[in-house]
């Protein structure tokens, strides 16, 4: 495979650098995302509710430019507007997270709806899972229990935000299982729309719930604005542009690069320091992560995905 040719590798994905270089700076922004949250000083929610309301407009422009001519599939609509309520909750939980654990702990249990997805896949295809997949799951729950525990050591803060994360990645699964079936049909700009349509009020009924300030106050705007441009515009914007163009074991890989990113800023900015064991928690879960973004999803007869 040559990078800067763009021919096709022997799996037929067409690649060259600048689809890798996308990749890459994708997953970075998205990396970024919680650091972005605790600059804020509207409160997590509210930041989660200005993350996905001020990119509406420029996904209902590339919504519009993508779209092919024919009717919308009203029920698929119906179906991504509903998945956007499980976004809804995984982004305020993920927010309440971030503000109460390590960067590296949020974005890892974060990311853990790609493990939940690959279970629930094995449950829908009514099949036993390999020694690979069986390991896989078995790391994470290794990995989880390490970082818990090293959590819990540090303060019940920290055990509280890992759980809050947890839960994040668990609705995050919901999310996708709906959301994934529908990116064919309807088009991953439009469905990033509808998810931004339907989770943004949610988010702003929770944030006001919760007696969070809404409006940006000493910080001003800009941690705000970076979050919703570098997560769900640039971030999202990226990896739409990139993935199609790599099998699923590179996606894995580059996958990994979140936690990595992640784990440096919070050293850099908070100073949350990793010891050995950390490590050792953090690389269990990242290599399912990996497991689980490398499986190739197979359809069973009654699954929804």
């Amino acid at each position: 495979m040559s990078e800067t040719s763009g021919s096709p590798d022997n799996n037929g994905f067409q690649t060259n650098a600048w689809h890798f270089a996308a990749l890459i700076v994708g997953n970075v922004a998205l990396a970024l995302g919680p650091w972005l949250v605790r600059l804020s000083d509207t409160g997590p929610i509210s930041a989660a509710f200005w993350r996905l309301l001020l990119p509406i407009p420029v996904f209902a422009f590339l919504a519009w430019r993508a779209r092919t001519p024919g009717p919308i599939d009203r029920k698929l609509a119906l179906l991504v507007m509903m998945a956007g309520l499980f976004f809804a909750a995984d982004l305020a939980s993920w927010h309440v997270g971030i503000e109460r654990t390590r960067l590296g702990n949020a974005v890892l249990f974060g990311n853990s709806g790609s493990v939940i997805l690959m279970v629930w896949g094995l449950i829908a295809l009514r099949r036993a899972p390999s020694w690979r997949e069986a390991g896989g799951v078995m790391a994470a729950f290794v990995g989880a229990a390490i970082l818990l525990g090293r959590s819990l050591e540090i303060s019940a803060e920290n055990f509280v935000g890992d759980l809050f994360c947890l839960f994040a990645g668990v609705c995050y699964a919901f999310y996708l299982l709906p959301s994934q079936r529908a990116r064919t049909a309807l088009g991953q700009w439009s469905v990033l729309l509808l998810v931004c349509i339907a989770a943004s009020p949610l988010l702003l009924a929770l944030a006001i719930s919760a007696g969070e300030p809404i409006w940006p106050g000493g910080a001003g705007w800009t941690p705000v604005l970076l979050l919703a441009i570098s997560s769900q515009v640039v971030g999202q914007g990226l990896l739409v542009y990139s993935l199609k163009n790599f099998s699923p074991f590179i996606i894995g890989m580059a996958l990994l690069t979140q936690p990595a990113v992640a784990a440096s800023v919070g050293w850099l900015a908070f100073g949350e320091m990793l010891v050995p064991l950390d490590i050792v928690g953090m690389g269990l879960i990242a290599a399912a992560l990996l497991l689980a973004k490398s499986t190739p999803r197979q359809r069973a007869p009654t699954a929804s995905s």
